[in-house]
């Protein structure tokens, strides 16, 4: 049994929807432009759906769309059931979720795809008659059965590892490294069983091989992912991104998707550049995010520090230096997002504004638990985009800057990554707020040494100023004495 050649028409329709996925990419990589991109994939999305179930059951020749049966009707209840129960979950989730949850609900819909693979994949194995993958000796064709291998063994990693990532973003799971002895060897020679018993598959088509890729799999996902700290996490979710497309890409030949071809191709491929420009901006090595633990060491968050002087100001204090300034610079991190104080800090940023102080907002490329995190957040609020730079067209700016104003931001800033070669987070490129003439800093307590589990000189700089306290709570304060 062969695969039923796709209709002109479904062909057409599927390149249209692969036409709006690209559309909705590129409208995605600019703020200004991310509504239309959503928009974009959605109806990409509508189309393959709707074109991938009118395709369910096979066309008669010079027949343009196919006569339902009684079994075919059945089927359509069953698709239009799924889709209503799962559509009804995202509809509440969307409603629901917290936008400081928001990377780990990423993260649970990689896991979802990539366990969808699994199971896709496993069906087919299963029912390879369903899926016209027998060959004429009754056997899952060779080229079949490859691709069955990687999309289970993809979509296995993309799954454990998404969970593990879910967990550590959730803070249900330590967010610093946990390292196993031994752990390159560990996954290096899993790495070789996997692709080692894929290609055996081809030979073998055993329920003991498949089931195993899947084991090993699962394990691999896992163990590649407990290594990587909280401060390397953004980077993290851009590389399950990039699993779970080629999870799909692989599951789409096995169906003979073009839609799932192209959209999986298309989320893999943007997802690796992501990581790969994301990588370069932290100065990690590429390959060894893909290994797992990319240099990682083991954490130093439970040691004892060193107890040094620091000053406390008041929003009062902040208010007056802010006034007084020509240049403010902001650096918002996940500390604003749990917070919620993005409206009160745009709020904060007009009244400067209005008072004639130069207001930027700096972000980081990891800042925050997912790429992009600090920019939905301000968008959110309503911050003009011309204000809003990323690193590298900021940095240099801080030499000239009055005052540094740091809001829930911590690894970001931390020297240790440009003096400490033992600290996790060293060779990140981090702000230069340092050579601030005044920096503000706004954070809970002094107990807490941020999500890599390092301490943070910037505390203890004669310019620095610690504002403890809520985030929110204290912006609005700051902005009560700033409208006096």
């Amino acid at each position: 049994m062969e695969h039923v050649a796709t209709p002109s028409w479904a062909a057409l329709a599927y390149l249209i929807a692969g036409v709006l996925f690209i559309l909705a990419l590129r409208g995605l990589s600019h703020p200004t432009t991310s509504r239309a991109g959503n928009r974009f994939g959605m109806a990409g999305m509508l189309i393959a759906v709707v074109t991938t179930v009118l395709l369910d059951a096979p066309v008669p020749s010079g027949q343009f769309l196919p006569r339902p049966s009684a079994d075919d009707l059945v089927t359509l209840l069953q698709i239009c059931a799924a889709v209503a129960i799962g559509g009804a979950i995202g509809l509440v989730t969307a409603r629901r979720i917290k936008m400081t949850d928001m990377p780990q609900l990423v993260a649970a819909f990689h896991s979802l795809v990539g366990l969808a693979a699994v199971l896709v994949g496993w069906a087919a194995y299963l029912n390879p008659e369903g899926f016209a993958i027998v060959g004429a000796d009754g056997l899952i064709n060779p080229v079949s059965r490859i691709e069955l291998g990687l999309g289970i063994a993809i979509g296995a990693i993309t799954f454990s590892g998404s969970v593990i990532a879910f967990l550590k973003l959730a803070g249900s799971m330590s967010g610093s490294p946990i390292m196993l002895p031994g752990r390159h060897v560990i996954n290096l020679g899993t790495l070789a069983a996997i692709i080692g018993l894929t290609a055996y598959f081809t030979q073998d088509q055993g329920l003991w091989v498949i089931a195993t890729i899947t084991g090993l799999a699962f394990i691999i996902g896992f163990l590649l992912i407990i290594p990587i700290g909280g401060a390397d996490m953004p980077v993290v979710v851009s590389m399950l991104n990039s699993y779970s497309g080629w999870a799909a890409a692989a599951m789409g030949f096995t169906l003979g998707n073009t839609a799932m071809i192209i959209t999986g191709a298309l989320v893999g491929s943007s997802g690796a550049i992501l990581s790969y420009i994301m990588c370069k901006a932290m100065n990690r090595s590429f390959i060894s995010v893909i290994a797992g633990g990319f240099g990682a060491v083991a954490s130093v968050g439970g040691e004892a520090r060193e107890q040094r002087p620091w000053k406390r100001g008041s929003a009062e204090d902040a208010a007056f230096m802010l006034k007084q300034a020509e240049n403010v610079i902001i650096i918002p991190g996940y500390g604003m997002a749990v917070a919620q104080a993005q409206h009160a800090l745009r709020e904060m940023g007009d009244l400067l504004k209005h008072e004639g102080v130069s207001v930027k907002y700096a972000i980081h490329p990891v800042a925050g638990r997912m790429p992009g995190h600090m920019n939905v957040l301000l968008a959110e609020a309503n911050v003009p985009y011309d204000e809003v730079f990323e690193l590298e067209d900021i940095n240099s700016e801080f030499a000239q800057c009055d005052v540094a104003f740091i809001i829930g931001a911590n690894d970001v800033v931390n020297p240790a990554a440009k003096t400490d070669k033992t600290s996790p987070i060293y060779g990140m490129p981090v702000f230069d707020v340092d050579k601030a003439k005044q920096v503000f800093f706004i954070k809970r307590s002094m107990g807490g040494v941020g999500y890599a589990g390092v301490d943070n000189d910037v505390f203890y700089m004669d310019q620095t100023m610690m504002l403890l306290a809520d985030a929110k709570k204290m912006v609005e304060e700051i902005n009560k004495a700033l409208d006096a």
